[in-house]
């Protein structure tokens, strides 16, 4: 097993991307604990995952239930090895009609918040560890509507370069893993889509994607996981494209080809 004995922190644990990851780094051999502002996801969350699993309900925009969240972490598992920073929102922020208050939430969210994140983590993160970012193909794409979102993960991306120059001397390693379009419910979330929408937007992304499909949770898992063990032992400052071939190859999907 990859995570035998690791210790793992995944914030935004409850659902999509980050309970896949959570499930995976279990299987692994890993104990982990996952946040989450709703303690009812959480909660199945925990029954899904199992024994090796822990749950503490905390917004990662809140500094105090954040910092004390990690802190009972660190209380409840000892040490950590592992923080996979994955809480986030998405949202629509076309240029002029956007507001600054969903623009500024998005931005602490998705940016703000994942630094804090890491910082408040430090102090309970053993040397030789293992930093992963959740970013997005949004964030190189010149994506329309998504301004804000766009920027926290490029920004996200930088963080990481930085975090990395800033932690190499402890033996911390900081990477990003970039998804595409993944398969999670943030697509219907709000009940913004219905079950039709859905699969009608699944559909055009599919023949923008030059492997043909969206991805699914555990894909990404798998990128982290690879993130987060020594298989990525000499892996330093790095963004992971995990999407595809989207971003690397543009132009290679059905829709484009003719």
């Amino acid at each position: 097993m990859k995570l035998n004995g690791k210790k793992a922190l995944i914030t935004g644990g409850n659902s999509g991307i980050g309970l896949a990851t959570a499930k995976l780094f279990v299987d692994e051999g890993a104990e982990v604990i996952i946040t989450g502002r709703s303690q009812e996801t959480l909660d199945e969350a925990v029954k899904l995952l199992g024994p090796k699993a822990h749950a503490f309900r905390a917004d990662v925009t809140d500094s105090a239930a954040r910092k004390e969240a990690i802190r009972q972490a660190a209380e409840k598992v000892g040490k950590l090895d592992i923080v996979f920073a994955n809480a986030g929102i998405p949202g629509n922020t076309p240029a002029g009609s956007t507001s600054e208050e969903l623009f500024r939430q998005i931005i602490d969210i998705n940016l703000t918040a994942v630094f804090f994140t890491v910082e408040d983590a430090l102090p309970y993160l053993n040397d030789g560890g293992s930093v992963i970012l959740n970013g997005s193909v949004i964030g190189t794409l010149g994506q329309p509507g998504y301004a804000a979102y766009a920027a926290t993960k490029a920004g996200v991306r930088a963080l990481a370069r930085s975090l990395a120059a800033d932690l190499s001397p402890r033996g911390i390693r900081v990477n990003v893993v970039a998804p595409g379009a993944t398969k999670t419910p943030i697509w219907s979330r709000s009940g913004s889509r219905d079950a039709e929408a859905v699969s009608g937007l699944e559909q055009k992304l599919s023949q923008l994607i030059p492997l043909g499909r969206m991805g699914e949770a555990i894909e990404i898992a798998k990128a982290v996981l690879f993130l987060a063990s020594d298989d990525s032992s000499y892996v330093q400052g790095v963004e992971l494209f995990v999407d595809g071939g989207l971003t690397g190859t543009p132009f290679g999907g059905a829709a484009l080809r003719g």
